[in-house]
């Protein structure tokens, strides 16, 4: 992790604070930045998304190119699919003119998807084909047309969930986390609290040319233990609320003058665990999250020995003889319909943010000689992989990049740390290693 970089990345975007975890996430944003990967940033509402798309769009090659942050949520179902995809004149009742959407107009740049999560279901399967073949069609029209646009998009809730429920695509999940970064809320950050405050009061002070305020010790702890549901905004706002009723008196704040500003927590705010319906708690969905990227990761790698062994059967001397004996194995590679376009290669620095450990690959693999024999031994064992034996080499390669720090190894791996503790003993696995 190059702190310098990070340093220097925090003062041209304003970004406060040194919590490990808010640094992780400028890294891997600052790496990602170099590719055109798509991105998909988590974290609660008000603990600022939108920064991190801004810093993977202004280090990128695009920068010179239109930025543009939709809200998907603030845009009406009936007009959403011509505001991003634009549309025809006359195509339904109100388009007096031709119009270009976002998609057309940001050409070479980088849009930001905010709350992708309130995306109606059909605007979902046009912005599936862009990320896929870069194609869309105007709204009242037959014409494909191309675009190269970058896109990072951002949630405040769980996707995996709303695919469970049937109001996200699979498909479009899993195009869009390519590489994924968690914004931690305020609350786990620390003493990166106070030094927001310090920042906003005395920016409001400025501005308006007062006396800052000050914290006492006492209040300072007050602070440093509210869980801050609305994360910066909330706490922005409350730096603001006390700077201008307090200032007059021109004294240090207290904790008991502190604790009237901060309105009390209700038991479902954003500290305990989401419940959704049905009883599931956020927990259970994070598992699950991890044992889908772990049955992605392994049905991508089974199509790509297929793929290595289709290829070397051709060249064989019997090869169609056994491809025809088999056609039903490779009748859907020969189809396209497992051949995704090739994705860029990682940077070799990048966090396993997605798990994929893309320092192990050996781009000279597939040119080395090799015969039927040694696939079909090397498929053979492949499958015979339990899905228990994948997670735990997961886990255990988060741990160890993470210097056995439970915390940022669950984050690393989007599981919650009482999760990552109970494999952790399932799995028998010895953290001094």
């Amino acid at each position: 992790m190059n702190v310098k970089e990070i340093q220097s990345v925090k003062l041209r975007f304003g970004i406060i604070g040194n919590a490990p975890a808010l640094n992780y996430a400028i890294n891997v944003g600052i790496q990602v930045a170099a590719t055109d990967l798509t991105v998909l940033i988590t974290g609660e509402s008000g603990s600022g998304k939108e920064s991190f798309s801004k810093i993977i769009h202004s280090l990128s090659s695009r920068k010179h190119g239109q930025f543009i942050a939709i809200n998907c949520g603030a845009i009406p179902e009936g007009t959403i699919d011509s505001e991003l995809f634009g549309h025809e004149k006359g195509s339904f009742t109100g388009a007096v003119d031709q119009r270009k959407g976002y998609f057309e107009t940001t050409n070479g740049g980088t849009i930001f998807l905010d709350e992708i999560g309130e995306m109606p279901m059909g605007t979902q399967a046009r912005l599936l084909r862009v990320l896929e073949n870069g194609e869309f069609i105007r709204v009242g029209s037959s014409k494909v047309q191309k675009t190269d646009v970058r896109v990072v998009a951002a949630t405040n809730v769980n996707l995996l969930a709303a695919v469970e429920q049937g109001k996200f695509r699979e498909d479009l999940y899993y195009r869009l986390n390519t590489v994924p970064i968690y914004v931690p809320p305020l609350r786990e950050r620390g003493d990166d609290i106070e030094l927001l405050f310090r920042k906003f009061t005395t920016d409001f002070a400025e501005r308006y040319r007062i006396k800052p305020i000050q914290l006492s010790e006492a209040a300072k702890q007050v602070l440093l233990r509210y869980p801050f549901p609305g994360n910066i905004r909330q706490l922005k706002n409350l730096a603001e609320q006390i700077s201008i009723l307090e200032s007059e008196n021109n004294k240090v704040i207290e904790a008991e003058t502190l604790a009237k500003y901060l309105p009390p927590v209700s038991s479902q705010s954003s500290q305990s665990p989401m419940v959704l319906p049905g009883g599931h708690s956020d927990n259970n969905f994070s598992e699950r999250e991890l044992l889908y990227k772990v049955l992605f990761d392994m049905r991508r790698d089974m199509n790509e020995l297929k793929r290595l062994v289709l290829d070397v059967l051709k060249n064989e001397k019997n090869g169609h003889e056994i491809l025809n004996n088999h056609k039903d194995l490779f009748d859907t590679l020969q189809s396209g319909e497992l051949t995704p376009e090739p994705e860029p290669a990682l940077p070799r620095l990048l966090p396993p943010a997605n798990l994929i450990d893309v320092d192990e690959y050996d781009e000279t693999d597939a040119t080395n000689d090799v015969t039927v024999e040694d696939i079909t031994h090397e498929t053979e064992e492949d499958d015979s992989l339990s899905l228990e034996k994948k997670e735990k080499e997961m886990i255990v390669k988060a741990l160890r990049r993470n210097n056995n720090k439970r915390k940022y190894a669950a984050q690393a791996l989007g599981i919650s740390e009482r999760t990552l503790y109970r494999k952790i003993k399932q799995y028998q696995i010895d953290e001094e290693d």
